[in-house]
């Protein structure tokens, strides 16, 4: 049989026997498969959760978008949230926690609630992210103006000059 571990599959010495196999019904041939299928999920989820989201995953979706717009104005618990959107309580909570972790939203318990509270330092990084832009994409946009307005004096000369 094999496994996965970590990044390498592994053969079970008693199992690598092809005749061995062979014996074995199919239904036990299917379960070691869906076996060694969950056990590589398994690890490919428990990789990705130990990577730091960053807040460029938080704004790319819409409804992470209009909760940060809902919490910017005013604390709110997990609840009110879920109240605003057609989607179920567990969506927006998964919501939520990209957000947390994302370092957009900070949840503060007080008794069974939890309430939602807005940290928009993290989003200066979108902001300096899309500065360079903008003041790329002005440059070249002046750079067209220039080159128009010299296009229009230049047609301007030649009708004078007919």
């Amino acid at each position: 049989m094999l496994s996965f571990t970590g990044s390498l599959f592994q053969i079970n010495p008693a199992l690598s026997n092809f005749n061995n196999l062979k014996k074995r019904s199919k239904k036990n041939c299917a379960s070691d498969c869906l076996h060694i299928y969950l056990q590589a999920i398994t690890c490919i989820i428990n990789y990705n959760m130990g990577q730091r989201r960053d807040v460029f995953q938080a704004i790319s979706d819409p409804t992470r978008r209009e909760i940060i717009n809902m919490v910017a104005h005013k604390t709110l618990n997990v609840n009110a949230i879920a109240e605003q959107f057609d989607v179920s309580r567990q969506a927006i909570s998964l919501h939520v926690k990209i957000l947390t972790e994302c370092g957009l939203i900070v949840i503060r318990q007080e008794g069974r609630e939890r309430f939602c509270e807005a940290k928009f330092d993290k989003l200066n990084e979108v902001s300096e992210w899309v500065e360079q832009y903008r003041r790329f994409f002005e440059s070249k946009f002046d750079s067209l103006e220039i080159y128009l307005d010299k296009l229009q004096k230049n047609k301007k000369y030649a009708k004078k000059r007919k």
